[in-house]
């Protein structure tokens, strides 16, 4: 079985940072959120893996490689317009010949893994397994509906949803959705929906299995959906404080902190990630938090947040929370006078302002 990761894309619900970033980079934990799902695979059993990029191609073959950090064979396929998830299995076709596959978007987030349903779809009977979760707003998914474990048709959006069970990221499929796939014509917004092939194997005779998550599944398209990502796996961490503690510092909870690390007169509360060459001086990071690699935090407090490489935080006089921060950021209090907020921010940025 291959496994088949789509990190085409523009990311348009995450920018400004998928301004010049792929949006499967994006950090949770201070790791990309595409690692997890390449980890997924990999723990179920399937090393060779094929990525589906486009303009952030050249990032993501530069963070991943060759996969072999993850125990895999990574190669990367070219798509040259986003055109839809099924059109991703389309240009796939070369590298997935008639094996069966296990097809994962990558900004898709699985604490719990796929290990159980990839088994259950090897053990035959089966010509696709759809990955489900109940969801609140079923109006902006594709929707399933299940008689008996089995998907009898699926619905892109639905104004009158005839169920709550959302047609997620992940499916499994063997060699039949080539045909599938051939026969759809693309949609009004001019993509090949992968709602369409699925339906298409149904009202074909083809057996659908459904399998209901009950566990953490999270889409990270939006701010918030990655920190509530970074938040679960935050969660499950386990403590590994390497790099230098010093002062009158304390490190409590699950903290990892990396060997080049520094702590200086500062308080660490967990569950927190600070990563490489990072200092933290005369300050505050509380629960929930990641810091990455070659930051600086000075007499500030932060917390539930993500900062990114390379930004620096300094005499910030009020607590910063539920953040995302860039990379090369600088936040910092104003020396001049008269005190005003001196902002420079990018398209689509937001700002709260006590």
């Amino acid at each position: 079985m291959k496994g088949l990761i789509l990190s085409g894309g523009k990311g348009t619900r995450l920018r400004p940072f998928t301004y010049t970033g792929a949006k499967q980079l994006v950090p949770v934990a201070n790791r990309p959120v595409l690692f997890y799902a390449i980890e997924n695979l990999v723990q179920a059993g399937i090393t060779e893996i094929g990525i589906v990029v486009g303009e952030t191609g050249a990032q993501i073959a530069e963070a991943v490689g060759d996969g072999s950090r993850f125990g895999a064979n990574v190669c990367y396929i070219q798509q040259p317009q986003p055109l839809g998830i099924a059109h991703g299995i389309k240009v796939a076709r070369g590298f997935l010949g008639d094996d069966p596959f296990c097809l994962f978007l990558g900004d898709n987030f699985i604490r719990e893994g796929i290990a159980p349903e990839v088994k259950r779809f090897r053990e035959g009977g089966l010509n696709s397994l759809i990955m489900l979760k109940a969801v609140k707003n079923p109006c902006d998914f594709g929707v399933a509906e299940c008689v008996d474990g089995r998907v009898v048709r699926v619905i892109e959006k639905p104004k009158e949803p005839a169920s709550d069970l959302a047609v997620i990221g992940i499916y499994l499929f063997d060699r039949n959705v080539h045909t599938a796939v051939d026969s759809i014509k693309p949609s009004a917004r001019g993509e090949l929906e992968i709602t369409d092939v699925i339906q298409y194997l149904i009202d074909h005779g083809f057996n659908v299995g459904a399998h209901p998550l009950t566990g953490w599944w999270i889409d990270t398209g939006k701010m918030e959906d990655i920190l509530e990502a970074n938040r679960l796996v935050l969660e499950v961490i386990e403590e590994s404080v390497e790099g230098t503690v010093s002062g009158d510092s304390v490190v409590s909870g699950r903290v990892v902190l990396a060997p080049s690390a520094e702590i200086v007169s500062s308080v660490v509360r967990g569950p927190a990630v600070i990563g490489e060459r990072t200092r933290v001086v005369n300050s505050y990071v509380g629960p929930f938090s990641s810091i990455d690699h070659d930051c600086l935090i000075i007499n500030s407090e932060i917390e539930h947040s993500i900062v990114l490489d390379n930004s620096r935080i300094e005499d910030v006089g009020h607590r910063i929370q539920d953040s995302l921060i860039g990379r090369n950021v600088e936040v910092a209090r104003s020396p001049v006078k008269p005190k005003a907020y001196k902002l420079v921010l990018g398209d689509h940025s937001k700002v709260a302002i006590l």
